[in-house]
């Protein structure tokens, strides 16, 4: 929650962009994870949670690591993905974000699982990825 909050006060919008294929596979309800969201949006100051319902197959738009949410919130908010960060704790995540323009920042949770592309950074939390966010912001303000 503290990441959160310093990177909206510092006028970052925030936005979730999750993979939720459980839901068509039938292993976990909409009504489940629309509720997990509701709780999101009642703890965090986000803006949107954007989500992908889809599998993973070639057609998927929004699908991570496609980057159709990214780009639909982009469209959505006027947001500049050049200037924007995408971070995330798995590999869809940094190549969503790679494929979308933005500054990528991953947090190693020790997954067994392969990066296939390499994040900007690299970091142990979610308040580690903010502190990274910010310091960087300040190197690179807006033109």
């Amino acid at each position: 929650m503290e990441a959160c909050r310093a990177l909206h006060n510092a006028g970052f919008l925030l936005i979730v962009a999750t993979n939720q294929p459980d839901v068509v596979r039938g292993i976990q309800s909409r009504e489940v994870v629309e509720a997990m969201h509701d709780v999101l949006h009642d703890l965090l100051p986000l803006r949107e949670v954007k989500v992908c319902y889809d599998t993973d197959h070639p057609e998927s738009s929004c699908y991570k690591p496609s980057p159709g949410m990214l780009l639909e919130a982009a469209r959505d908010w006027s947001i500049d993905l050049s200037h924007s960060y995408m971070v995330g704790d798995r590999w869809r995540d940094v190549g969503c974000g790679k494929r979308a323009g933005c500054y990528t920042v991953f947090i190693d949770y020790g997954y067994e699982e392969t990066l296939r592309d390499q994040p900007d950074a690299v970091c142990a939390d979610l308040l580690e990825a903010a502190s990274i966010i910010l310091a960087h912001a300040k190197l690179n303000p807006l033109q």
